[in-house]
């Protein structure tokens, strides 16, 4: 039985070329069913969770990565988030019965993608993902050529109640003979099947790839599904709002209350919570 929810990091030895690798099982259930998801949105948020991962091999410092897309198409939006420990969530905002279509444009429309870097401390990183292809894999290799300068080849899989993802790259300043291994791995990597990504524990399948390369793999980190929503962030948003809205929602409805678009916990304010939010004290 494949290990499962975890990721994994590996080198090819005396070269310039990495890789990781990602399956997600509970972690992908828990998150995907908070909403009835079509089967096409499930799997393109399956991949997007897996790539949000992938990716977050290359935080440095305490944060999250996150991977988002906005458009015009059956799939209004999709996102997800992995955090510095590997804590992730995510969610798809679709029109019922019309996502249909295994493209990515046909799913998204016109719209733009991008990749979002958030430390705990400093400044936000942004970085515009091109959609001139028609997958999720694709479009990001096509970031990390043209943004990073890092040759990168992604595979993304998921199905009903699973999700994985195998990634390679190619740092800069390699020598000569990395072109042979690059193009030689790259070959490898293509062979594999959706079932072997999905059910494979990574030792199994690393092997089964590469075992005539010299892999030095790292300790897996184990991945799952944590919601960041708390009483003080949402109290940092109802800031945000503003003292007038928040006391005009507040004579219109009698509370306020905000549920969180993740995990679906809900948070309530009545007056005294907001008088003492904005006043510092309650005047009731």
């Amino acid at each position: 039985m494949a290990s499962q929810d975890q990721f994994q990091r590996f080198i090819f030895e005396h070269s310039q070329i990495r890789g990781a690798w990602v399956q997600l099982s509970d972690s992908y259930t828990g998150i995907t069913q908070q909403s009835d998801y079509p089967a096409r949105v499930k799997a393109l948020l399956g991949q997007t969770l897996a790539a949000s991962v992938l990716m977050s091999s290359s935080l440095k410092f305490e944060g999250t990565l996150s991977l988002q897309a906005k458009g015009d198409g059956p799939v209004r939006l999709f996102m997800a988030e992995c955090s510095h420990d590997r804590f992730i969530r995510g969610l798809a905002q679709f029109e019922e019965g019309a996502a249909n279509s295994d493209s990515l444009h046909e799913l998204l429309g016109k719209g733009q993608m991008a990749i979002t870097i958030t430390p705990a401390q400093g400044q936000r990183y942004q970085g515009v993902v091109p959609r001139e292809h028609d997958s999720l894999a694709e479009c990001l290799e096509d970031y990390f050529a043209r943004s990073e300068q890092i040759a990168t080849s992604l595979i993304l899989f998921s199905d009903d109640t699973r999700s994985a993802g195998l990634m390679l790259q190619r740092l800069p300043g390699g020598t000569e003979p990395d072109d042979d291994l690059w193009q030689r791995v790259n070959h490898l990597a293509s062979t594999v099947k959706p079932e072997e990504l999905l059910e494979l524990d990574s030792e199994t399948i690393l092997h089964r790839l590469f075992h005539e390369e010299e892999v030095r793999v790292f300790a897996a980190d184990p991945v799952a599904f944590r919601c960041s929503c708390s009483e003080e962030r949402t109290q940092s948003a109802l800031k945000a709002i503003g003292q007038e809205e928040c006391y005009s929602i507040l004579t219109e409805r009698g509370d306020i209350e905000m549920d969180c678009q993740f995990c679906h916990a809900q948070y309530r304010f009545d007056r005294n919570d907001i008088d003492r939010l904005f006043l510092g004290h309650s005047l009731h």
